[in-house]
């Protein structure tokens, strides 16, 4: 599909949105460019000019990236009607599948819950309809990273010095900190000794 195409069909998408078409009678029903001429010359113009002209042109981001932004403003919108364009469109603007399911993922903390699973049921179509299976799609869970085991063993052997050596070590350093904090425990071990003496 060519881009002014897509995006044509896009915003016939946003249209029965906004007029509360349910998905499928929308789907059945975009009209074509002179349907839109013949009911609403203006809709037209700004389809034309301002929606394909002038915010999917600017070079601040390239299409890559403003289908990403897009794909993601529908999903946290639960616009779904709009979304399986929106998709397709990302698709051939070089979004890869493995993005746009880690999109959807990403966005189920932030968008909630139900946006995320109305996404996956429309992506599920637009991913068979372009023949893409899970060994596109990132895994579930990621392979980690191998262990060091010499950093592992460092970190193992510094952690074994206890709290009483640890004390007695910074004490030793006679800095103003760690008399302070000597005398902090001296007076929580006392309190701690009177109250326990005061004790039924």
């Amino acid at each position: 599909m060519r881009p002014r195409t897509g995006l044509l069909r896009l915003s016939l998408f946003a249209l029965a949105s906004t007029l509360a078409i349910p998905a499928s009678e929308a789907a059945d029903e975009i009209p074509s460019r002179k349907d839109i001429q013949m009911v609403s010359p203006a809709l037209d113009t700004y389809t034309q000019n301002r929606l394909l002209g002038e915010v999917w042109k600017p070079p601040g981001l390239s299409l890559r990236d403003r289908s990403v932004v897009t794909v993601a403003a529908l999903i946290g919108r639960n616009q779904t009607i709009a979304l399986s364009e929106h998709l397709k469109l990302a698709l051939d603007h070089g979004v890869k599948p493995a993005e746009i399911s880690e999109i959807i993922t990403h966005l189920a903390f932030y968008s909630g819950w139900a946006n995320a699973m109305a996404a996956v049921v429309v992506t599920r179509d637009v991913f068979a309809e372009r023949n893409i299976g899970p060994p596109r799609l990132p895994a579930a869970s990621p392979a980690l990273l191998p262990l060091n085991e010499a950093a592992e063993a460092d970190r193992t052997s510094a952690s074994a010095i206890s709290s009483a050596q640890c004390f007695q070590v910074s004490c030793n350093t006679r800095s103003t900190f760690c008399s302070a904090t000597c005398g902090c425990v001296r007076i929580w071990r006392r309190a701690t000794a009177a109250s326990s003496r005061l004790a039924p």
